[in-house]
């Protein structure tokens, strides 16, 4: 018997003598996951987040036509870079007890006599087969509310037309339909003898039934045709009651940029996944079972952004990471990575020295923190090194705890007028919306592009006068029986451009006014 399976009778031996504590850490590690969905609020959709456990044992992963070969070099070269961290993502679930459904559609001839074939067509007939499950699946109820966003028609290549050529002129000197050239799944995924082999929306089902099997994960190509589409595909198993996710960064789309809405590939892929989020089904990203970030493509070069988020007052735990999708991600094509205060320790934030190693802009909302000092150190690193900044509503004291710091632990409590430019000294009592109006001289500024003035902001006003000289008023708030205050400016910081708003009220993010001044003072902090 090999040490790995004797392991478990030894440590049960060592569990009579000691606790059973450590025999609760050898079992089987659930799924954490979140799960992002966009849901309509007014004239639009608001992403949602939401944390689910998931247990391995009833949870399956349907790896959607990851093929050797096809008819778009570009797209065999896109499945050669997702490849190897697909394989990861599948090794490490299947570990901890994922069941594991390779469905190379049309391939199934190379895998006729293996145990892993074998498995799927033995499965025994579901009970509750749906009547349609072996068919494709070209829309759902729910999707006749939202318009298609992207044109396929021209079934999605984008090589270009000499490059083309060449790759149908290979594939027939290598004895393959040009049309169709595909003849297994890619060796870059690892079949495993745990595993299941199967095309079939009847098979798959089967044996998601035959195992108890409701959270079902989708990764794999093409989102907009296959892997939406296919019998085991995200609308036959959403339609059909299975509690399914789109593995959003292990996929791909069939998209030519030359067709409407005429934007890059990566971003059409985008677009479908918004599409799939709206009326599909929520999405999940590779590093949550990995660790790590998300993948990306190797073309899909996107400045990123770095959101430090923590503060208890404002609930920008929420609206920012919405903002950050909605905003940074879909409308602008920005790359944005949310860095949350620690839930058992807020002044610490995981992840943030590393992240501002390749940040291209910051955007601070934080209050009262006093970060690790080597952490607030890479804080006066990006910023002495000229690159932008956009601090948000408390960010203003946001490493200021009054003296009170924890051992190990910086505070930085001149950070507003060192670097925002501002003056703040509290606030106004709560209760009176702050009126905003542009501040004279300001109208042409671009970070004001498309912002219709007077309007409301939603929190108390904060008393943050005078500013710096450096600084540049942008907009002016007030309330009744009080001094005007500045609640945006820009300032000047050496060769680094920084932004400041004491706006950022939940309800300011439900107003496109404010979510678009932040939109654009990211891209004026961007521009330089």
């Amino acid at each position: 018997m090999s040490m790995s399976r004797s392991w478990p009778g030894l440590m049960l031996s060592f569990l009579t003598l000691a606790s059973c504590s450590a025999f609760a850490a050898e079992q089987p590690q659930q799924l954490l996951l979140t799960l992002r969905d966009r849901v309509p609020e007014g004239d639009r959709f608001t992403v949602r987040e939401r944390a689910e456990t998931w247990t391995p044992q009833q949870t399956a992963i349907i790896i959607c036509d990851m093929w050797d070969s096809h008819h778009c070099k570009r797209a065999v070269e896109r499945v050669g870079e997702l490849g190897p961290r697909m394989n990861e993502v599948v090794a490490k679930a299947r570990d901890r007890g994922v069941f594991i459904i390779h469905a190379p559609s049309d391939c199934m001839a190379p895998y006729e006599n293996t145990p892993m074939r074998q498995r799927a067509k033995n499965a025994p007939k579901a009970a509750n087969l749906p009547k349609d499950i072996g068919v494709w699946c070209k829309q759902i109820p729910a999707e006749e509310k939202g318009k298609y966003p992207i044109d396929q028609s021209d079934g999605g290549e984008d090589d270009e037309p000499a490059e083309h050529a060449a790759w149908e002129a290979h594939l027939k000197e290598s004895g393959r339909n040009p049309k169709a050239p595909w003849k297994s799944e890619t060796d870059l995924l690892k079949i495993d003898e745990r595993d299941a082999i199967s095309d079939s929306g009847v098979e798959i089902w089967n044996l998601l039934e035959e195992r108890g099997i409701n959270n079902v994960i989708l990764m794999g190509v093409h989102t907009n045709m296959c892997v939406l589409g296919r019998p085991f595909g995200l609308r036959q198993m959403a339609k059909n009651g299975k509690h399914v996710v789109l593995m959003r960064d292990m996929t791909d789309t069939m998209y030519n940029p030359a067709r409407w809405p005429n934007v890059n590939h990566f971003r059409g892929t985008d677009l479908i996944v918004e599409h799939v989020e709206k009326f599909v089904c929520p999405s999940i990203t590779s590093n949550q079972i990995l660790g790590g970030k998300p993948f990306h493509f190797k073309n899909d070069v996107r400045p990123h952004v770095v959101l430090a988020i923590s503060e208890a007052e404002y609930k920008t735990d929420v609206t920012l990471p919405a903002f950050a999708v909605e905003v940074l991600h879909d409308r602008l094509g920005l790359d944005p990575e949310v860095i949350r205060g620690d839930a058992k320790d807020p002044n610490v934030l995981p992840g943030l020295a590393e992240a501002l190693k390749h940040a291209d802009l910051l955007i601070v909302s934080i209050r009262r923190r006093a970060l690790p000092a080597s952490d607030l150190q890479a804080v006066r690193d990006y910023l002495a090194a000229g690159k932008p900044l956009v601090g948000i509503r408390t960010a203003c004291h946001a490493f200021d705890m009054r003296g009170k710091a924890p051992a190990g632990h910086a505070e930085w409590q001149t950070f507003d007028p060192d670097i925002l430019g501002g003056h703040y000294t509290g606030h106004h009592a709560v209760g009176p919306k702050t009126v905003v109006q542009v501040a004279p001289g300001a109208e042409k500024h671009p970070i004001l592009s498309g912002i219709a003035t007077p309007f409301a902001g939603n929190g108390s006003l904060y008393k943050v006068s005078p500013l710096a000289s450096s600084a540049t008023p942008l907009l002016i708030g007030s309330i009744p029986g009080q001094p005007s205050e500045p609640v945006a400016w820009v300032n000047a910081v050496g060769k680094g451009r920084v932004f400041y708003t004491s706006l950022g009220h939940a309800d300011d993010f439900k107003e496109e006014g404010f979510r678009r001044l932040l939109g654009n003072a990211v891209m004026w902090g961007l521009a330089k």
